[in-house]
C-alpha cells in the first residue's frame, strides 16, 4: 500500500442513525457500513422522511398503495441489514422541505434513540461528480438531518416542549455525509458487500433492471475500496462534533462545528 493511500477509517460508534428520503436510500448509500457496523456490534436506527408515494412511472398508480409497498421493501431490507427498527415521517414525496416541522421529527428521533453518529447525505451536493442531479429530496433531507444535528438536539432551547416530555438535549458525536463529492474517509464493507445487494433487492418496486443496478453498486464500491486497498468500501465527508481524547483515531484534520 503506498503512502499516499488513505487507511480504512475504523471508529466505530455504539448506536447510529441512518436519515435519508425515501425508502432505499440507505440502501443504495450507507447499507454496507451500517451492516459492518452492526456485525462489529453496533445499535442502528433508520428514518425515512418520505414513505416514496412518488417513486412510480404510472401516473394511474394509487400512492397510498405505493407508499405502503415501499414501506414493506423497506423494512424487510433493513431487517437483511440488521436495524433496530425504521421510522417513516410520511412527508410528501417530491416536496419534502427543510422545515420546521420536519427538524422537529428528527429532533425527537436523535432525542429518543440517542445515536453516537448519524450518517445522511451531504446537502452540499446539487450536481453528483461525474454528472447526475441529487434529487431534491435528498438535498432536503440531509440538510434537515444537519441541522437537526446541530445545533437542534444538543440545543436545550430549542423544540422546548420536547424537553418537558422527557427527551432533553442530545449531543451527536459525529457526522458521516454519504454521496459527497469531498469524501475524506473510506470505510471497508469488504465483508458486508453481499449484505448492501440482498437489501437493494427487497426494494422490487424501484428495480426494473436489478442485476445491472447491482452490478454498479458493486463497481461503485469496489472503485472506492480501491482507495484504501480493499475490495469494497463506502465514502464519506465526516464532521467531528466530540472526540474522546482517550480514543485511538485522532480527528486531526477533521472539520468541526464552530
Amino acid at each position: 500500500m503506498s503512502e499516499e493511500t488513505p487507511s480504512p477509517h475504523n471508529w466505530r460508534p455504539r448506536r447510529f442513525m441512518v436519515i435519508v428520503g425515501h425508502p432505499d436510500d440507505a440502501d443504495f448509500g450507507p447499507a454496507g457500513t451500517a451492516s459492518a457496523w452492526i456485525d462489529a456490534g453496533s445499535e442502528g436506527w433508520l428514518v425515512c422522511c418520505t414513505s416514496g408515494d412518488a417513486g412510480g412511472e404510472d401516473p394511474e398508480a394509487n400512492p397510498l398503495e405505493l407508499a405502503q409497498a415501499r414501506e414493506d421493501e423497506q423494512r424487510r431490507a433493513a431487517r437483511i441489514v440488521g436495524y433496530q427498527g425504521v421510522t417513516f415521517l410520511h412527508q410528501p414525496d417530491g416536496n419534502l422541505v427543510n422545515d420546521l416541522s420536519l427538524r422537529e421529527m428528527l429532533v425527537r428521533a436523535i432525542r429518543t434513540f440517542k445515536p453516537d453518529a448519524v450518517l445522511a447525505g451531504d446537502p452540499e451536493v446539487v450536481i453528483n461528480r461525474g454528472g447526475g442531479i441529487n434529487h431534491t429530496d435528498h438535498r432536503a433531507a440531509a440538510m434537515a438531518a444537519v441541522d437537526a444535528v446541530y445545533p437542534a438536539a444538543r440545543n436545550p432551547m430549542a423544540f422546548p416542549w420536547l424537553q418537558r416530555q422527557g427527551l432533553p438535549a442530545y449531543r451527536v458525536r459525529r457526522l458521516y455525509l454519504m454521496w459527497s463529492n469531498q469524501p475524506d474517509v473510506w470505510i471497508d464493507v469488504s465483508a458486508a458487500a453481499d449484505r448492501k445487494i440482498e437489501a437493494l433487492r427487497a426494494h422490487e418496486s424501484q428495480l426494473h433492471d436489478p442485476e445491472a443496478v447491482f452490478t454498479r453498486v458493486r463497481d461503485r464500491m469496489a472503485e472506492q475500496g480501491a482507495a484504501i486497498g480493499v475490495a469494497a468500501a463506502e465514502s464519506y465527508r465526516l464532521v467531528v462534533f466530540d472526540q474522546d481524547p482517550a480514543e485511538p483515531e485522532s480527528a486531526a484534520g477533521q472539520p468541526k462545528a464552530q
